[in-house]
């Protein structure tokens, strides 16, 4: 059986992965001062953190529309018996949802919508597995199964430099838990039941990057871990912490990947995070 893979620009997956393994990806559109752009496709990370640098206003995202999900799954149909769709997390984005609605629309192929529960590249390790799997032949079933289990062990953790981004782009559950102190603190965030929620009140950029960096270390005494540090236009910091992290925790594998333009207008330039799965051996 073959099994195409399908994702979202918001896993920002490097290009030479999304070639090698042929996975097809559906981009978001942000939209600055009446333009809109297919982010990773128009827009670099790069070019956006340029653009919206100043107190303009807040960029707008989109999710695609479910017609170009339909378009694409129509054109798998003719090369392929069945689609696997990897989203972001379905709290923060319809896109999920939307992948959902056209797999039901179309008939001559078996779509298979997953969430992913999380963004970025974390959610990019349960494309790039999936991928791999279907290179190797494996059927669906098999392929969501194995995503199921590695939902078990995938964690990320995150930091912002100023909530405002998340606040006025309504993406911050449990706000009022930071009220009163807003301007102290470097909460740390994570995806809690797919929506993003302050994990703990830290209060310097230093010491919240010291304590995700414990989190990690405290789980890869338990098991063999792949890691990656997301940055929010701060690649200099991302490599130093990356060779820090690397020297503390050697058998950690680590890479580094980015906050495109849909994710970066929630969290803002500055941001920083780190995410992990159980390594295969």
């Amino acid at each position: 059986m073959k099994t195409a893979i399908v994702t979202d620009s918001t896993a920002y997956l490097p290009h030479d992965q999304i070639s090698e393994f042929n996975i097809h990806v559906i981009p978001l559109t942000v939209t600055i001062d009446g333009q809109a752009y297919d982010e990773e496709v128009e827009l670099s990370a790069g070019d956006f953190y340029e653009k919206v640098r100043g107190n303009g206003p807040l960029p707008k995202t989109s999710q695609p529309p479910v017609g170009r999900f339909v378009e694409l799954f129509e054109q798998l149909s003719k090369e392929y018996d069945a689609v696997i769709s990897i989203h972001l997390s379905s709290g923060i984005s319809g896109t999920y949802a939307g992948a959902v609605q056209a797999g039901e629309m179309v008939k001559d192929i078996k779509v298979y919508a997953f969430d992913s529960e999380i963004s970025c590249y974390v959610q990019g390790f349960y494309v790039r597995r999936a991928a791999e799997m279907a290179k190797e032949g494996a059927d669906p079933k098999a392929i969501l199964d194995e995503l199921e289990e590695m939902k078990k062990t995938v964690r990320a953790y995150f930091m912002v430099d100023d909530l405002a981004h998340l606040q006025r782009g309504g993406r911050l559950s449990g706000a009022q838990a930071l009220i009163g102190g807003l301007l102290q603190v470097k909460p740390i965030l994570h995806f809690d039941n797919k929506v993003i929620v302050p994990f703990e009140k830290i209060r310097t950029r230093k010491k919240a990057m010291k304590r995700i960096a414990d989190l990690l270390a405290e789980e890869a005494a338990k098991m063999p871990l792949e890691a990656v540090i997301i940055h929010a236009n701060q690649l200099e910091e991302a490599e130093t912490w990356r060779n820090e992290l690397a020297d503390r925790l050697p058998d950690v594998k680590f890479s580094i990947s980015h906050f495109g333009p849909v994710i970066g207008t929630h969290l803002g330039e500055g941001s920083m995070g780190l995410g992990w799965v159980k390594r295969r051996s």
